[in-house]
């Protein structure tokens, strides 16, 4: 465990734009009209990724549709809601214990957790008919890989960034941070991105670019100016990579 505990330096200034993307999104998903805030930001996530299991299920059932691709989307899509929501029992993200708005809940399930529902619609419903790039068994090997890899690296990443900062307070070097700076955003984006190529269709595609622009890359940027206050940032940034090693 790599951490450090040396006095902290002045953190790098955060772009403009990050921050002015922040503030708005904050307010639509935090605060938006004000007023009482009577659940937690985490009721409304748990509440999206628990129920996409029954919410396909139900659309199976309505659209008649067992195919094995409906099926296999099932077990990759709606499994990864309950092992999140797990891993929130077992270790609980602070960034969301935070409580919201009435209208901030139902915009952040609106505007940012109700769209992944879109991917299984989609392959369900059978408005995507998709004609993959390779033999469907082989398609269907290279999403699950990519859910389950996802999966692991996100719940790996997230345990280690909480049990390390219960014991010490630092930057967080080792473990599946040794080689990438964000290991949690990567896994996300693996798994979501196997569910976009489940459904091979232009609408997810354009749900992800929203929500890795202008949610994920925002984190990731403004993270990065929070970590320069740590001592050891510059040598851990030069050794590392954003996402994918030996690629950005």
């Amino acid at each position: 465990m790599n951490t450090s505990t040396q006095t902290l330096a002045q953190p790098q200034s955060a772009p403009a734009w990050a921050l002015f993307v922040r503030r708005c999104t904050d307010y639509v998903s935090q605060d938006f009209l004000g007023g009482p805030r009577p659940w937690k930001f985490a009721w409304v996530i748990n509440f999206q990724k628990t129920g996409t299991f029954f919410f396909l299920g139900l659309l199976m059932w309505y659209y008649q549709n067992s195919s094995p691709a409906a099926w296999i989307y099932l077990a990759m899509h709606g499994s990864y809601g309950l092992v999140w929501f797990l891993k929130d029992m077992a270790f609980p993200d602070p960034n969301w214990q935070k409580r919201i708005t009435l209208g901030g809940g139902i915009n952040a399930f609106l505007f940012v957790l109700g769209p992944y529902w879109l991917f299984g619609w989609l392959l369900i419903a059978g408005v995507s008919k998709p004609v993959y790039p390779l033999p469907e068994f082989a398609w269907y090997c290279l999403c699950l890989t990519l859910c389950m890899l996802g999966s692991v690296l996100m719940v790996a990443a997230d345990a280690q960034k909480y049990y390390t900062l219960r014991l010490q307070r630092g930057l967080i070097t080792d473990g599946v941070h040794r080689y990438i700076r964000h290991p949690n955003y990567l896994g996300e984006m693996m798994i979501y991105g196997s569910f976009a190529m489940m459904a091979w269709h232009w609408l997810p595609v354009l749900v992800l670019a929203w929500v890795w622009g202008a949610v994920f890359a925002v984190n990731m940027v403004l993270k990065e100016a929070s970590m320069s206050r740590y001592p050891q940032w510059a040598a851990y940034k030069q050794r590392t990579w954003w996402l994918l090693p030996w690629v950005l």
